[in-house]
């Protein structure tokens, strides 16, 4: 493999600091510098990892309407938002381009453009060079994520060039989605970054399946998170201590070849930097007999429409 031909990535499998902000960014700057160091050309954190995700919903009856508990939470999660604007993110950006490497980072965004009191779960892409070049919004939050997290637009449906790459991600469960799967493809994606909250359940048999779809590199990521990780200072500890489960996110982080192999099977109940190269001439061997965007596709017949205005109440006319 001649190094101009592939590219050495980094799955930071770990835990937030959760709901802390401040100290979660710290925590992300020690593993994007150990992925640099290691000489990685992108390095991928999980879902909402900062900062963090909402499991509280789950184990402390989220849906209850008018709840001073469920209020209080979440305008401590707001609160530990990632106001981009503001730049909450520029010491991560600086670190990218020092290291010269590329970053997805699985987020919980404050939207300035949506009044800045809702937040959006968004994956955010530095290139190497320090620059956010896409936020995409997840488009339907799952289940009782919506009591949390708004529905986000098709603004950061976009890929992006990585040395012989073309690389694209979604968050969770949109990778169930086969249209967005599908735009992200007719934009020459072949390596697909899919981020989770944390779970083997969750990577196990998608990153496989979407590998076999689209004849590219899958790499999934996901966080860790156990009641021992809910810091002491989170609003309302003894309840969240007393409800939650042991275990509730133990990785999954793993890479799929365009083949449908594993090059790294799921990673379960280890936080760490989990590192690998990915020769490109496989996803090329793999087009041979199927590319869904190309010679097995019939545009003539089906065409997708994808609409990618950034969505916000208040426009300048």
């Amino acid at each position: 493999m001649s190094e101009k031909n592939t590219l050495k990535v980094g799955l930071a499998q770990m835990s937030p600091v959760w709901l802390d902000k401040q100290k979660t960014i710290e925590k992300i700057e020690t593993y994007v510098t150990d992925a640099g160091t290691q000489g990685c050309d992108l390095v991928v954190f999980g879902e909402g990892l900062l900062p963090g995700y909402p499991f509280w919903i789950a184990f402390t009856n989220g849906a209850a309407w008018d709840n001073p508990m469920q209020k209080e939470m979440y305008a401590h999660y707001v609160r530990n938002s990632v106001e981009i604007e503001k730049g909450d993110l520029d010491s991560i950006c600086e670190l990218a381009k020092i290291h010269k490497i590329a970053i997805y980072l699985g987020t919980i965004e404050r939207a300035v453009n949506r009044g800045g009191h809702s937040v959006y779960a968004t994956l955010v892409y530095i290139n190497k060079k320090g620059k956010i070049k896409s936020t995409h919004r997840k488009l339907q939050p799952t289940y009782d994520e919506r009591l949390v997290w708004s529905p986000g637009d098709g603004n950061g449906l976009r890929t992006h060039s990585l040395k012989p790459f073309t690389v694209g991600g979604l968050n969770c469960w949109e990778n169930w989605m086969p249209l967005s799967r599908t735009a992200l493809y007719g934009m020459g994606e072949n390596l697909h970054i899919a981020v989770w909250p944390g779970s083997e359940r969750n990577t196990i048999d998608i990153t496989r399946f979407v590998a076999l779809e689209g004849r590219s590199f899958v790499i999934s990521v996901s966080g860790m998170m156990y009641k021992k990780d809910i810091p002491t200072t989170t609003p309302h500890f003894d309840l969240l201590h007393k409800n939650a489960p042991d275990e509730m996110a133990n990785g999954g982080s793993c890479i799929s070849g365009p083949d449908g192999k594993w090059v790294l099977k799921p990673q379960v109940g280890e936080e760490g930097l989990f590192v690998e190269t990915l020769d490109f001439n496989r996803v090329l061997e793999e087009r041979q007999n199927f590319d869904p965007v190309g010679h097995y596709s019939r545009p003539d017949v089906t065409k997708l429409l994808v609409n990618r205005d950034r969505q916000g109440l208040v426009e300048d006319v």
